[in-house]
């Protein structure tokens, strides 16, 4: 009989994971937490908006409250015990959490189903001319017909009628999940070139790298922890003290704090060139000063230079003979046309961007295609040929959802493209400055139709260029989040050594997973409560609006708009110049991006913080140097941090005492 060597008949070795690699219980832990978060984001957020921030904001502050918590928990956890978290672990549980986070909000999941109720609900109560115009060509699998439900959906009915809207849901989050998988693989193929070759800064991605730190081996490690650094946690007590005694006295004016602002100190003069001036207000807000101080000098400096430059063309304009009215809400395309001239810069920037990445994503497309892959991008995410294949299938879908309502297929394919095109300049404006909270100068729907006119679309594309208007509307809390917080996760993951693939894998199927909840606690909350019953409905506000602007497109449509035209022109060629002189100068003072925040229409509430944080980035280091710098860079993160804890604090307050305690602030 033949021996058996030492080894033979032996378990075989538990595998151990490699370093940076993410393990499935992780994972699932991860998926678990997102589920939970999206279960109290329905109450802070979508019922009571008491926390307009908490899943999705930039940053969000679900998110990183349950980082904290982790943080802090873990370090309590004995020395050896197998349930302690690593920082790797407790970071990939983070970046998990942080691309689903955004679906149950009411600027997304909420978004969506008002979407698909709102014209049936206005078209049958207020708005009686619409049943003649756009209602008859929205199709009964996009929406609801029954009135019943419609009407309970606004005013609450008790249960669901899912009978009517298992085939809306489905197309819905089905379109949901394919934008994702498609605007997150777009990321996956650009962001080396973003991360490693261009090496943006990611500011809001040193927030979680600067608060979770490690203990040492010596004292149990490693093990997440909260970081020790006497600036960051500064930082921190004085914005949250600041910002929580300010929200106090919103409730109690009695009790005093520090005016963070708007503080007006010169009211809008309606009559004359000086209505070009617009009204004159002050913030002083933590966080947006932090922001400003973290930034690059040029961009903080080009984003309030260029605004006063944008208030002088309206004074010019006004003397001239143009009509007076507030620069800050010019949305018409006269002269100087600003958010066109915003919409234009942003066009500009996409193309400068993916230009930049041409070479990379030459190389990208080079090894999908051949042999190589799995072996020549083994260090990627996931294979570039997985990628490029999602990529296509999910643009593909999605065209395929808009050719059945009645689109042409090159409306369709432009209709998607603009949307990437937006999503891939807010990406990059939040990677490179931290400021994906701007609202985009002009919605997809009305950038779209300014080559073209409303008359070369026919009504069933122009329902659907407004159907999915949830997914592009801006302002840092709609679906562009979803790549633009994947992409920081890439960021986090590189600067913590974490593999991506396993965390990817989460990110898939807690997405997946919480669009499912999402919508279940979504409608069911609505139909329990009432949409009419929630906390402040900015959406329904918004929605009236653009379908009024719909039943203008039916009834009288318009052809090109030339100034509109080119006023997009002139910005996307101040733009594209702007770029290639700070390529070609070192010294160059404007930044492109700059140019762009400055016309969108919040500008008229932020140019003072920027103006603050640029004066004092240029003081300390002009008199103490970038060391000085340096060491007050976890000052300024410390400041975000607190902001963010003050929303989630008086967001606890509110599940507790079932009283809405909204923080002021201009997020």
């Amino acid at each position: 009989m033949r021996q058996l060597s030492p080894r033979e008949g032996q378990p075989a070795p538990e595998r151990r994971p490699a370093a940076g690699e993410v393990t499935a219980p992780v994972i699932v832990a991860a998926v678990v937490l997102l589920l939970l978060l999206g279960v109290v984001g329905f109450w802070v957020d979508v019922y009571e908006r008491a926390a307009v921030r908490f899943g999705a904001g930039v940053p969000a502050s679900g998110p990183f409250a349950l980082l904290f918590l982790l943080a802090a928990a873990a370090a309590l956890w004995p020395a050896g015990s197998r349930f302690g978290l690593t920082r790797r672990q407790a970071l990939a549980i983070y970046m998990v959490v942080l691309v689903g986070a955004p679906v149950v909000s009411y600027k997304v999941m909420e978004s969506v189903l008002v979407h698909a109720t709102i014209q049936r609900y206005l078209g049958m109560t207020t708005n009686l001319l619409w049943q003649d115009t756009f209602l008859p060509v929205i199709p009964n699998w996009l929406a609801p017909e029954d009135w019943t439900a419609v009407e309970g959906f606004y005013h609450g009915l008790g249960a669901v009628p899912w009978s009517v809207w298992w085939t809306p849901l489905a197309v819905w989050c089905s379109f949901m999940i394919a934008l994702a998988v498609c605007s997150v693989c777009l990321m996956l193929l650009v962001q080396r070139q973003w991360i490693s070759h261009e090496r943006l800064t990611f500011p809001l991605a040193q927030i979680p790298l600067e608060m979770v730190a490690e203990t040492s081996p010596e004292r149990g490690g490693p093990r997440a922890r909260l970081t020790t650094a006497s600036l960051f946690w500064a930082g921190l007590i004085v914005s949250l003290v600041v910002s929580a005694l300010h929200t106090v006295a919103r409730y109690a004016p009695a009790v005093p704090s520090i005016p963070l602002g708007p503080v007006r100190v010169m009211e809008y003069h309606p009559v004359g060139p000086r209505a070009g001036l617009d009204e004159m207000n002050l913030v002083f807000f933590p966080w947006l000063i932090a922001i400003a101080y973290l930034i690059p000098k040029d961009l903080s400096f080009s984003c309030w230079f260029f605004w006063f430059v944008r208030l002088s063309l309206h004074v010019a304009a006004i003397a001239g003979g143009c009509a007076p009215q507030r620069p800050a809400f010019h949305w018409v395309s006269e002269f100087p046309a600003p958010l066109f001239q915003g919409t234009g810069a942003v066009l500009a920037i996409s193309g400068l961007a993916l230009w930049s990445a041409r070479r990379h994503l030459g190389r990208a497309v080079r090894i999908a295609l051949s042999r190589e892959s799995g072996r020549a991008d083994a260090d990627e995410p996931i294979p570039y040929r997985w990628s490029l294949l999602a990529l296509a299938l999910s643009f593909a879908w999605m065209v395929y959802i808009c050719w059945l309502t009645g689109s042409r297929l090159v409306v369709g394919v432009a209709l998607i493209a603009f949307m990437l095109i937006y999503y891939t300049t807010w990406v990059r404006l939040r990677a490179e400055t931290g400021l994906g909270f701007f609202p985009y100068p002009l919605f997809v729907h009305q950038s779209i139709v300014v080559p073209f006119g409303t008359a070369g679309f026919t009504p069933q594309e122009m329902m659907t260029i407004h159907a999915v208007h949830w997914a592009y509307h801006g302002g840092g809390d709609s679906f562009e989040i979803v790549p633009g917080n994947a992409l920081e996760s890439m960021k986090i993951g590189d600067a913590a050594g974490i593999r991506m693939r396993s965390v990817l894998i989460g990110m898939a199927v807690g997405f997946v997973a919480v669009v499912i909840l999402g919508a279940y606690i979504t409608l069911t909350g609505i139909y329990h409560y009432g949409f009419l019953n929630t906390g402040p409905r900015a959406v329904e506000h918004e929605l009236r609006v653009y379908s009024w602007s719909l039943h203008s497109h039916f009834t009288d449509p318009a052809g090109t708009d030339v100034p509109g035209a080119i006023a997009m022109g002139a910005g996307a060629l101040v733009t594209a110049l702007l770029g290639a002189m700070r390529l070609r100068f070192w010294w160059w003072p404007f930044h492109p991006i700059g140019y762009l925040a400055a016309h969108t229409w919040i500008m008229y509430m932020y140019w003072s913080p920027f103006m603050i944080g640029w004066l004092a980035k240029t003081l300390v280091v002009r008199y103490g140097g970038l060391r000085l710098y340096r060491r007050t860079v976890p000052l300024a993160i410390g400041a975000i941090a607190g902001d963010l804890v003050n929303e989630v604090l008086w967001g606890a307050v509110t599940l507790i005492t079932g009283v809405p305690f909204r923080p002021s602030q201009l997020w």
